[in-house]
């Protein structure tokens, strides 16, 4: 059962259930034991009054009624019996009690014999009387555990709602907690049964603070660090131009293992900017019309040196993020593309309003990907292995920073295939109502 207080309200009134059923059972029994003592006693009674009775001037079928009986025999002779009594002896002639079967029903009998005149006198009351009689009491004992098992659950449920309400402002707490919120949780007025609880999940909230800072610690320093030694590396390589062969393929082969490694630091670089505490910190409105013109100032030169064209289709749609965040993402969709485009091939960027949203979108005309491939670009380090790249350096991050940038602004990025060939990767934005 997945909520505790269903599940302890359900056991609990299940409980009382049960225990109030094995009550009214032995109540019942113990009604039974009393009423059969009862009438027991008053068979003894009847019995008494019968032996005294004038028998000579009854009537042979005397009305006693419906539920008793009575017969006076003396030897084998019927001396009086009332209307219900059978003709022969109701019992054995045996002093004591015992039960007999006449006239339709079930009767409890009591035999008695009268040492003076030798007279046997044997008196009757039907058995339904009894159960009918413990029925109701037991009937008139359930009644109010009945009427009273929905009021006795809506308290259950009013007491544990209030026991449990410590534990759903816990649950309240770490809810409304921001992406970028590693603070601990307060620990002052919280019931005993949850300091351990949360002890724990601040323990949690530290290991996992200080795991994220030495992890963007350590790729600012790497990245940083590894700028350095890539720049020595160029200007040594500009140097070394002027030394080697014209086309030598290992001096092409070292500047793109060069230009492959800058790329990587630039890509760990913006994966660390695009951070939710980053992401929080830089959060403003921004018109992605404006934006996707500044990106494509900044990389057409690529573009046209692939001799590939590039168009661009927008119109004013202002959302809210993180600028350098959402240059990246598109930044990293046109090198994708540009890099998947054949020379001479066509790029499409497209910015448009869509019922409260905001696309975008970067269409190509290259080979395309296969269904299987879809659901692979946005792993990390994954690379198509596609004959028709432009040679451009790639580490196999870019989508997965795009997917990432995404996700930061409430977004989500699909990719479908292009009509005509090529691939669509579409990002849904939420458009800002205050812009």
């Amino acid at each position: 059962m997945s909520s505790i207080r269903t599940f302890l309200i359900v056991s609990i009134l299940s409980i009382l259930t049960l225990f109030s059923f094995v009550a009214v059972l032995r109540g019942y029994q113990s009604s039974m034991r009393e009423a059969d003592t009862l009438f027991d006693n008053q068979l003894l009674d009847l019995s008494t009054l019968v032996a005294n009775l004038d028998i000579a001037g009854l009537p042979r079928e005397f009305h006693l009624g419906n539920n008793l009986a009575f017969q006076v025999w003396r030897s084998d002779v019927l001396l009086a019996a009332t209307y219900q009594a059978p003709y022969e002896p109701m019992t054995a002639l045996r002093s004591g009690f015992d039960f007999s079967n006449f006239d339709g029903y079930r009767w409890r009998t009591y035999t008695r014999h009268a040492e003076t005149d030798a007279r046997w006198v044997i008196v009757a009351e039907r058995t339904d009387q009894r159960f009918v009689l413990a029925e109701n009491l037991v009937l008139e004992a359930m009644i109010p555990i009945l009427l009273g098992i929905p009021l006795v659950g809506l308290l259950i449920w009013v007491l544990v709602s209030h026991g449990l309400k410590p534990l759903h402002t816990l649950s309240a707490a770490l809810r409304q907690k921001q992406v970028n919120d590693l603070s601990p949780l307060p620990t002052e007025g919280i019931p005993t049964e949850l300091v351990q609880v949360t002890q724990s999940t601040n323990n949690f909230i530290n290991r996992l603070s200080a795991a994220l800072e030495r992890e963007k610690r350590f790729s600012a320093d790497a990245a940083h660090e590894l700028r350095t030694p890539i720049s020595a590396l160029k200007v040594q390589l500009h140097n070394l131009k002027q030394e080697v062969t014209p086309g030598s393929e290992a001096y092409i082969q070292l500047v793109e293992g060069v230009e492959r490694m800058q790329h990587l630091v630039e890509q760990l670089l913006s994966f660390y900017r695009s951070t939710p505490d980053q992401f929080a910190a830089n959060c403003v409105p921004v018109d992605l019309d404006v934006l996707a013109q500044d990106v494509i100032a900044g990389l057409y030169p690529m573009v046209e040196q692939h001799g590939q064209n590039l168009e661009l289709w927008s119109e004013t749609a202002v959302i809210r993020g993180d600028p350098f965040a959402l240059k990246t993402l598109l930044s990293n969709l046109l090198t994708n593309a540009s890099k998947y485009t054949h020379a001479g091939g066509s790029i499409v960027v497209r910015v448009a309003k869509a019922r409260g949203a905001v696309l975008l979108s970067v269409t190509d005309n290259g080979p395309g990907i296969s269904d299987a491939e879809k659901l692979r670009v946005f792993e990390r380090f994954y690379r198509r292995d596609d004959p028709g790249t432009q040679g451009q350096p790639g580490c196999g991050l870019g989508l997965t920073i795009v997917q990432h940038v995404a996700e930061l602004h409430q977004g989500r990025v699909v990719v479908s295939d292009a009509p005509g060939g090529g691939a669509v990767f579409t990002v849904r934005f939420v458009e800002d109502a205050h812009a």
